[in-house]
C-alpha cells in the first residue's frame, strides 16, 4: 500500500523488503538494545548487506543512486522500531550528504565506499559544553601548519560518537574575523587520528540505545586533505543541509505520533473499566480526535515539505515550522496516550512509556524549537 502520493510499487517493495528485514533483525532484539545502551556493529553490517546505508550515494561509489525519497521510507521504518535507531538516519541522510556534496573526488572514493558497508560509521560534531544552537561561537579551533591542521577542542551529544569513527567536525579556522561565523570550517576527522580521543557514553533520559559520546581534540593532527570543501565556507555548508536535518527530525516525530495513535487506539479498545472498554467514554473519544486531528495534519504537511524539498526549492521557513510544530503535538500525543494507558503507561514494559521519554529530545536537537521561531519570524520579515 502507498503511503504518500510520489511512491511508486518500486517505494512499496522496497519498503515491505525494509520492514520484513526489520522485523527478524531489529524488532526481537530492541529491548536488549536498550538495555545495553547500544546498537551493535553488527546491526549496521547486516544493513549495510542488504543496501540500507546510503541508497542515495552515486553507482560509481557502490550505492543505488536513488533519490531522498527512499531516505524518508528508510527514516519511518526504523523509527517504527523504535527512536534509538536515529543514528542510522544521521549517518544516511544528514552526514554523508556533506562528503556526496562538497567533499573532493579523492574524499568521495575514499570514504563513501565505506559508508555502504559500515567500515565507516558517521557523526556529526557540532555541539560543545558551552555552545549549542550557537554555532558561531563554537570554540574547537583548527590551526594550520604545513599539510595538517591542528585540532583543539571539546564536542558533546555526539550522535553514534560510540559506535561512530568517522566525524564531520565543527570548528573555528579564523579566530579574528568578524562575523564569527565567517572562520567556520567542517573537518573529517577518523578515529585513530593522533590526538583524538573519545569521552565517555552519555546516560540519557531516553533514546537509550542510541549511542551517544564526547569527543575530545587535543593538538590533533588532521591530513588538510580532510578539509570538507573551502576553509571559512563551513557555516554556509551548515545551512545549505541543515534543512534536511530538520525535515528528517520532523519525519520522525511524525512517524512516532502515528505509532502512538495506532497503539493506544488498540490499548482503549481492549482496556476494560465499568464493565465497558474506556475507549467507549467520551473523554477518551474526544482526546484521540484530537490526536488524530494533529497526526493526519502533520503528515498531509510533512508530504508536500517533502515533495518540495525533493524539488529543490527553498523550503526553510515551512522545514522550521514543521520542526517546531510536529515535535511539540507529538510531545502533547505522548502526555495523552500515556495518560490513557492509566497505570500501565508508565511501565517500561508498554512501548507508550518509551515514546514518553524518547519524543522531548526531538524539540531540542537539529536547532531547539525556540530557535526555529527565530528563523520564521526572521523570514516573516519581523
Amino acid at each position: 500500500m502507498k503511503r504518500y502520493r510520489f511512491e511508486t510499487d518500486e517505494h512499496v517493495l522496497f519498503r515491505k523488503t525494509l520492514r520484513k528485514f526489520l522485523e527478524k533483525e531489529a524488532v526481537p532484539h530492541y529491548d536488549e538494545w536498550e538495555q545495553q545502551r547500544l546498537v551493535p556493529k553488527a546491526f549496521w553490517r547486516k544493513l549495510g548487506g542488504m543496501g540500507f546505508l546510503c541508497p542515495q550515494v552515486d553507482e560509481q561509489y557502490g550505492g543505488l543512486g536513488l533519490d531522498f525519497s527512499y531516505g524518508v521510507i528508510i527514516g519511518e521504518e526504523m523509527e517504527r522500531v523504535g527512536a534509538g535507531l536515529t543514528g542510522i538516519g544521521l549517518h544516511n541522510d544528514i552526514v554523508v550528504p556533506y562528503i556526496e556534496s562538497y567533499g573532493t573526488d579523492e574524499q568521495k572514493e575514499r570514504y563513501l565506499p565505506g559508508c555502504l558497508t559500515s567500515e565507516f560509521i558517521t557523526g556529526v560534531a557540532m555541539t560543545e559544553p558551552g555552545t549549542g544552537s550557537d554555532l558561531a561561537n563554537v570554540q574547537t579551533t583548527a590551526r594550520k601548519e604545513g599539510d595538517f591542521y591542528i585540532v583543539n577542542g571539546q564536542k558533546t551529544f555526539i550522535t553514534n560518537g560510540v559506535n561512530g569513527n568517522l566525524f564531520l567536525t565543527v570548528v573555528k579556522t579564523d579566530v579574528e574575523v568578524e562575523p564569527r561565523y565567517r572562520g567556520i570550517s567542517l573537518l573529517l576527522i577518523e578515529e585513530g587520528t593522533e590526538g583524538f580521543t573519545k569521552g565517555r557514553k552519555l546516560d540519557k533520559v531516553g533514546m537509550h540505545s542510541q549511542d551517544t559520546g564526547e569527543l575530545y581534540f587535543e593538538d590533533c593532527k588532521v591530513p588538510a586533505a580532510n578539509l570538507i570543501g573551502e576553509e571559512n565556507k563551513g557555516f554556509h555548508y551548515l545551512m545549505q543541509k541543515l534543512q534536511q536535518e530538520r525535515l528528517i527530525v520532523a519525519l520522525s516525530a511524525q512517524t512516532a505520533s502515528e505509532d502512538m495513535l495506532e497503539m493506544t487506539l488498540a490499548y482503549v479498545k481492549e482496556r476494560q473499566a465499568f464493565g465497558k472498554p474506556i475507549g467507549s467514554f467520551q473523554n477518551t473519544q474526544f482526546k484521540l480526535a484530537e490526536v488524530a486531528t494533529k497526526v493526519e495534519l502533520g503528515k498531509t504537511f510533512l508530504e508536500s515539505l517533502i515533495e518540495e524539498h525533493m524539488s529543490g526549492a527553498d523550503v526553510v521557513t515551512k522545514v522550521s515550522m514543521a520542526k517546531y510544530w510536529i515535535t511539540e503535538s507529538a510531545r502533547e500525543i505522548a502526555t495523552e496516550c500515556m495518560k490513557l494507558y492509566g497505570g500501565y503507561g508508565y511501565m517500561e514494559e508498554y512501548k507508550i512509556a518509551r515514546r514518553y521519554r524518547d519524543i522531548p529530545v526531538t524539540s531540542i536537537y537539529a536547532g531547539t524549537n525556540e530557535i526555529m521561531k527565530v528563523i520564521i519570524a526572521k523570514n516573516l520579515g519581523l
